[in-house]
């Protein structure tokens, strides 16, 4: 990894449910931009840094890249947010719901459900059923999103019956 000052590092949590850490690189101690870095998390600390394998670097745009994009400012970078799912899988008999929870800082929280019926004639896997009603939950809940981003943008546009693809 080589960085310059004013790059962003982006540090993936370790385990679950750990969260993302994100910082601008004050200072480059390392020959050639290489580690160590000095790095000011957006919680305000400074940590003196070797980033391993769950570091993402962020290169800052310089000036003159910028203004060649038409922008005229450098890009800034976005801190990094967390978003988590919690899903549920409640099986009953031949039945199975899923229920899966959005819950972020950005956009606060969605939710949405799927289901799932095993057939008379078909093998007793009660996976499969898991398996079935989470896609639909993740599919129902995927529609809002893009529901959801397709009215931001309507909002911020002023464009009327705007259509997001899930592609």
């Amino acid at each position: 990894m080589r960085a310059q000052r004013g790059d962003h590092i982006v540090l993936a949590g370790g385990r679950v449910g750990e969260t993302v850490r994100d910082g601008e690189i004050l200072e480059v101690r390392g020959e050639d931009g290489r580690p160590p870095y000095l790095v000011r998390w957006s919680d305000g600390r400074e940590v003196l840094l070797f980033p391993g394998p769950d570091a993402e670097l962020r290169v800052a745009a310089s000036r003159e890249e910028a203004e060649a994009a038409g922008a005229g400012q450098p890009a800034e970078a976005r801190p990094a947010h967390e978003w988590q799912i919690r899903v549920s899988v409640f099986p009953s008999g031949d039945d199975t719901t899923a229920r899966v929870a959005l819950i972020s800082d950005a956009i606060g929280e969605l939710d949405a459900q799927g289901a799932a019926h095993r057939g008379g004639r078909d093998p007793a896997v009660p996976r499969i059923g898991d398996e079935v009603a989470l896609a639909r939950a993740l599919h129902h809940l995927a529609d809002q999103l893009l529901a959801r981003a397709g009215h931001d943008v309507e909002t911020v546009t002023g464009e009327v019956d705007v259509t997001i693809r899930p592609s």
